[in-house]
């Protein structure tokens, strides 16, 4: 009996190293356990948003030491542009790649990127969201009550028209129905120039146009192969270029408020690393899918761009008074 004690102690030390030991090494995982990051495209995998947001991804992973990783969600397959949004804005997305046509609706000061024919080119579009221009709506969009942290910019590329009848000129454009994105001053913008704006989601333009609910919509050469617009019938390409019009890439001020001060200057590093990924992903895509389309039997119109920016000088002047000493600066940039 005397033994029992001793032994009976033993064991209990014993055990209490044990559950120390295997706390101790349950504890340090709970706290290293891997937060998933939603992110979310109205685009298909390969496309340069979605891979430069996917590249992003991987350096936040490996820089906070797998304490991130990010999950990428494409093809619309969580609902279209304003659906995700609203989704960002309350935390539900993480990251979004979004146009900035449905941001004008929620943070106005947007709306001077969205004006027909702001910019001269897309040489000139990049050098004003590479600069102070650039940086100073960004941090409108960060400051304004849209709840969502703006982290960099993307190439959306040069809009043009798509249609199932050539357009040459304004006058060809009557009586056509148009889809535009879904922002006042876009179908303004259409409706200027002759035809018919039609404010739409993206994600049912497909079959607005196989049932002939739109007579043709406008967008970038990847954008009008990638979403097969082009099989409906839509054979012609007007180089209009009325918008060009630079894109966003949002994280929700609710994550973003979940972030450390460091992992929020990674996340920043990271987005503008982004912007410069997929400009040159942009680049390479807008002549491949070019080639692809005219291989495919669309026919590239080049128009007399004149005569549509002298038909929106009105939008130009409702839409922009608001800005009218930004938009003296924009144009001042060489």
């Amino acid at each position: 009996m005397t033994t029992k004690k001793p032994v009976a102690a033993h064991l209990a030390a014993l055990s209490a190293l044990t559950l120390a030991a295997v706390l101790g090494t349950i504890a340090p995982q709970a706290a290293q356990a891997q937060s998933t990051l939603k992110a979310a495209d109205v685009h298909p995998p390969g496309y340069p948003t979605v891979v430069a947001v996917e590249s992003l991804g991987k350096k936040f992973e490996g820089a906070t030491k797998g304490k991130y990783k990010l999950q990428m969600y494409p093809s619309s397959v969580l609902g279209g542009e304003k659906e995700m949004i609203e989704q960002t804005q309350v935390g539900a997305i993480q990251i979004l790649r979004t146009s900035l046509g449905p941001v004008g609706s929620v943070v106005p000061e947007v709306n001077v990127f969205n004006m027909p024919f702001v910019f001269r080119d897309e040489a000139h579009m990049r050098k004003i969201i590479d600069g102070p221009i650039g940086d100073e709506i960004l941090q409108k969009i960060t400051d304004s009550p849209s709840r969502l942290v703006a982290l960099a910019w993307m190439d959306g590329g040069s809009r043009s028209l798509y249609t199932k009848k050539p357009v040459r000129s304004p006058a060809d454009l009557k009586g056509q129905k148009v889809r535009m994105m879904g922002n006042p001053l876009f179908v303004d913008t259409m409706n200027a120039m002759g035809g018919n704006g039609i404010s739409m989601s993206y994600t049912e333009v497909y079959s607005a146009l196989q049932t002939g609910v739109v007579d043709g919509a406008e967008n970038n050469p990847p954008s009008l192969f990638t979403s097969n617009h082009y099989t409906t019938g839509t054979k012609y390409y007007a180089q209009t270029n009325h918008l060009i019009i630079p894109e966003l890439l949002v994280m929700s001020k609710v994550s973003w408020g979940k972030l450390t001060p460091e992992e929020q200057g990674l996340m920043k590093k990271f987005g503008r690393e982004a912007q410069m990924e997929q400009r040159a992903l942009w680049d390479k895509s807008v002549t491949e899918y070019t080639e692809k389309l005219k291989a495919a039997g669309v026919e590239f119109i080049a128009v007399d761009q004149k005569q549509f920016f002298e038909a929106t000088a009105p939008v130009r002047a409702k839409y922009g008074a608001a800005f009218a000493e930004l938009m003296k600066r924009i144009e001042a940039v060489k």
